[in-house]
């Protein structure tokens, strides 16, 4: 019995220090600008609106508190004061006027008060205009797509898709990182101290941009534009998440803004308007299969790896394209029609936003990698004329 009860314990033993090592693996660190380890409060504000937005939400849960113990107060103290067993006797009394106008005056005062503290900051986060900059945020299923419309920047356009190394690990139940799920591989960039002004909108369902340090959260609509800002004060990365539940990918939708300052922010436009320079491509350019492939594995690692997968086996609903039917059709034009529009109610979105190089040497990519070697060619031509069409 003792052997037995000696082995149970260096047994338990054993069990505890493995949890605690598997704890100490997955441990994670405060992410500035993202959320916090065990976090209960709001996230730190770096806008002038999330801070009024932060005196507003302690003001008035503070009213609440008193409201409460107040109210609670007296109950309790009636209940126990005038218990039966204390030899309390019931009162016979009627209403007192008194009494009704004065529950009446005073919620209607405090109720007052809570919604003129507030009218100022609600009408403050409305104010979209004058605006410095102003971007276009798109919900697609399940990324963003950011198009700089005015200002400093005016031209750029990107995607920004959860990173593959965080699907991967999602996939792998491994989680890692204090910005697990929420690095991005192209964030959007703004500059420190300017108003900058993003509409909204959805190319498919219901989406959400929010950044809690900002103290915003927009919805994105289909067929509606909306629109918010906001005016960082200070430099770094801000995080956010897809804030509408917007199908079985919304987990893997975060927002990653970089604030930048002016000068930095001003050789990042120049970098990427050089970008754009040079993804500038002759659609009536005829391309050799080495370069499109070149490209196309650029193209499928920053925009289709995430759900087909780096090795193209697809995963769980995710329809491998490795040995894909439609990959591997002799008529070219059956896979180029649904990169350009989707398919199976968006579970495959269209991606219409990338340009007809770009479609070529990624269709061309699929079409000749891991075991697809069709030796099929697919020109930039062939991808606008299917646009046309």
């Amino acid at each position: 019995m003792t052997t037995k009860l000696c082995k149970g314990i260096a047994q338990g033993a054993f069990a505890l220090v493995a949890s605690l090592a598997s704890t100490a693996a997955l441990a994670v660190n405060d992410l500035p600008g993202g959320p916090a380890v065990n976090q209960l409060d709001l996230h730190p504000p770096v806008t002038r609106i999330a801070s009024d937005v932060h005196v507003l939400h302690y003001w008035i849960m503070m009213v609440c508190v008193v409201i409460f113990i107040a109210v609670f107060g007296v109950m309790f103290y009636s209940i126990l004061k005038h218990r039966k067993s204390q030899g309390a006797k019931s009162a016979n009394f009627h209403e007192s006027v008194a009494v009704e106008i004065a529950w009446t005056i005073v919620p209607f005062v405090i109720v007052t008060a809570m919604g003129f503290a507030a009218t100022k900051t609600v009408v403050a986060q409305k104010d979209t205009t004058n605006a410095d900059l102003t971007i276009k945020a798109t919900g697609y299923q399940w990324k963003w797509g950011y198009d700089y419309l005015k200002g400093e920047g005016a031209g750029i356009s990107f995607l920004s898709t959860l990173d593959v190394s965080q699907r991967e690990l999602s996939d792998a139940g491994t989680p890692q990182g204090d910005d697990y799920l929420l690095r991005v591989d192209n964030p959007l960039v703004v500059p420190v101290d300017q108003k900058i002004r993003v509409i909204t909108t959805a190319a498919d369902v219901i989406h959400a941009w929010m950044v809690p340090a900002f103290a915003v959260k927009q919805d994105a609509i289909p067929g509606f534009v909306r629109d918010t800002w906001f005016k960082a004060e200070k430099t770094g990365d801000f995080y956010g998440q897809c804030a509408e539940l917007c199908g079985k990918e919304h987990a893997y939708m975060p927002i990653h803004v970089r604030v930048l300052s002016q000068e930095d922010y001003a050789k990042w436009v120049d970098g990427e308007k050089k970008k754009i320079a040079a993804k500038a491509d002759d659609p009536n350019k005829v391309w050799a299969q080495p370069d499109l492939m070149a490209r196309g594995e650029k193209v499928y690692a920053a925009n289709c790896a995430v759900c087909h997968r780096p090795d193209g086996k697809g995963a769980g609903p995710i329809k491998p394209l490795d040995g894909s039917p439609i990959v591997l059709n002799a008529d070219k034009l059956a896979q180029i029609k649904v990169v350009l529009n989707g398919q199976a109610n968006g579970a495959m979105p269209p991606w219409k936003q990338l340009s007809d190089t770009e479609i070529a040497a990624v269709v061309t990519y699929s079409k000749n990698s891991w075991g697809n070697k069709t030796g099929q060619v697919v020109q930039p031509s062939e991808v606008l004329a299917a646009r046309q069409q």
